[in-house]
């Protein structure tokens, strides 16, 4: 009997752990859709008052020749593409920061990455005259390959976006460094320096340091959070640094052995 009442015991307690299991999945998945919709809404305000407000202008004639109402379309079709952008970000940026996107790691050589990722925004550099520095050599690493692209690819759409001038130049320099079996991978742009009270804050989601900056140029304030929470997956170092006429963004990859 008593080999009985153990044995239904061990059962009840196995049960209770496994609900217990369940009420905080469940909770988790309430507060990720809970912090979800607060995003969302947080961030799509202003394209849908601007759509809106285009939208109306469209149906009430206000402007009548054809160059005008082909602006405010346009306006629109731009808005509504920066709504889809941010909704998908903050999906990816939920899963990982609630774990429900495994890693697969795999072997590859960073050097392709990073020239295909620069390749896509040739076009962009030349217009705007920014110089990349980076010399291609062969260097794998054990890492997820989708979620590397993601990290670099956000790295240098910041440097793109707060690039400044210095005598002379714009430059974007992309660097390696090995740190015993990491491999740190270094973006620096020329421009102003990080306020020491910022470094911190930049990582948070929807933190723009200017907030005077234009749209176009604005971004989502999304980039770096999903850096942190990629990196934090991948249990690798990433930071920001202050250097000399710019700034120096980095995040570590495993080197293969």
């Amino acid at each position: 009997m008593s080999e009985t009442l153990e044995k239904t015991i061990n059962q009840l307690r196995n049960s209770n752990i496994e609900l217990e299991k369940d009420i905080e999945e469940k909770s988790k998945t309430d507060e990720m859709r809970k912090q979800f919709i607060s995003d969302v809404s947080h961030e799509l305000k202003t394209p849908i008052a601007l759509i809106q407000g285009y939208a109306e202008g469209l149906v009430e004639n206000i402007t009548e020749d054809e160059e005008s109402r082909k602006f405010y379309a346009e306006v629109i079709l731009d808005e509504a593409n920066k709504m889809d952008i941010v909704v998908k970000k903050l999906l990816e940026l939920m899963k990982l920061e609630y774990g429900k996107n495994a890693l697969t790691l795999t072997r590859f050589n960073i050097s392709e990455l990073i020239q295909e990722v620069i390749k896509k925004s040739s076009k962009l550099y030349e217009e705007e005259n920014i110089n990349i520095n980076f010399e291609e050599e062969v260097i794998y690493v054990i890492a997820d390959e989708f979620y590397t692209e993601q990290v670099f690819n956000n790295y240098l759409t910041n440097a793109t976006k707060n690039i400044a001038e210095i005598d002379g130049k714009k430059e974007i320099n992309i660097e390696y460094e090995v740190i015993e079996n990491k491999l740190r991978v270094k973006v620096f742009n020329t421009g102003e320096n990080i306020n020491s009270e910022d470094l911190n804050r930049i990582w948070n989601r929807f933190y723009k340091i200017d907030t005077s900056r234009n749209r176009e140029k604005g971004g989502t304030g999304i980039g770096l959070s999903l850096v942190k929470a990629i990196m934090q997956n991948t249990g690798n170092k990433y930071g920001v640094e202050n250097k000399e006429n710019g700034v120096e963004f980095y995040f570590e990859l495993d080197l293969d052995k």
